[in-house]
């Protein structure tokens, strides 16, 4: 009876993490509510870049931007930019936006909405530090929601992706990135692309190899006249309400 029991009470466990977490996740992702998976802008292309700041590897990818006048949009890791908040300050001054991914590069599954929302506040403190301005964008680290997401985070856009291409892998970036970036430059797309490789599951040295790829992509998108364009660039906002 009590090894009866046992399974029961872990059945039922499993049963309250799925409704916790992998179903909330499923309805958000697949009916898109209250995200944006793709931008009104169907001459423009969207580059997000996810898990940075990095010392390494974000700088080299502002200089390219830089070079190519192209504005993007970082999603930042908060003790990230605690240790290099000067690479924040030269984002924004660089005219590019920054956004929300947790303190801690941790997934909401494994949050309470108390945490998620503490999460949330310390790494809208920290960038709003190096920026003198308010945070209005959020991407969960892995798009992964929990079931007080969507309450938690209800005073910022919730930005997702419609193109994604396994960047954080050094042989993807090597071997056929560039010609997955080309497949899928359509207009109207959000790129999930990866400025750091010091997260669980990602090669270290992938964002060196994508650099190299995106620089080959954006001297063909600047022939082919592919434009790029930043959530700021896109979404206007007064002082006291975000209007999208």
């Amino acid at each position: 009876m009590s090894v009866m029991i046992l399974i029961f009470c872990a059945l039922f466990t499993f049963f309250l993490f799925l409704i916790y977490t992998v179903f909330p996740t499923l309805v958000i992702r697949i009916f898109g509510v209250r995200i944006i998976q793709k931008i009104s802008d169907e001459k423009s292309i969207a580059l997000t870049f996810d898990d940075g700041p990095d010392p390494d590897y974000t700088h080299q990818l502002l200089d390219l931007l830089k070079r190519f006048n192209v504005k993007a949009s970082f999603f930042v890791v908060g003790e990230k930019v605690k240790h290099n908040p000067e690479i924040v300050r030269r984002m924004h001054a660089e005219g590019h936006t920054i956004g929300i991914h947790h303190f801690h590069h941790i997934s909401s599954w494994i949050m309470s909405p108390f945490r998620l929302r503490e999460q949330l506040r310390l790494t809208e403190e920290i960038i709003t530090e190096c920026t003198k301005e308010k945070v209005y964008f959020y991407r969960p680290p892995w798009g992964h929601f929990n079931l007080f997401s969507l309450l938690v985070g209800r005073k910022y856009s919730i930005i997702m992706w419609n193109k994604i291409f396994k960047d954080w892998k050094t042989d993807i970036c090597k071997n056929n990135l560039l010609e997955k970036l080309h497949a899928n430059n359509e207009g109207g797309s959000i790129f999930l692309l990866h400025d750091s490789g010091v997260t669980l599951g990602a090669d270290q040295e992938a964002p060196k190899y994508m650099i190299k790829k995106l620089e080959k992509f954006l001297e063909e998108s600047r022939r082919n006249g592919i434009k790029f364009i930043s959530l700021n660039e896109l979404y206007q906002f007064d002082k006291k309400t975000r209007v999208i």
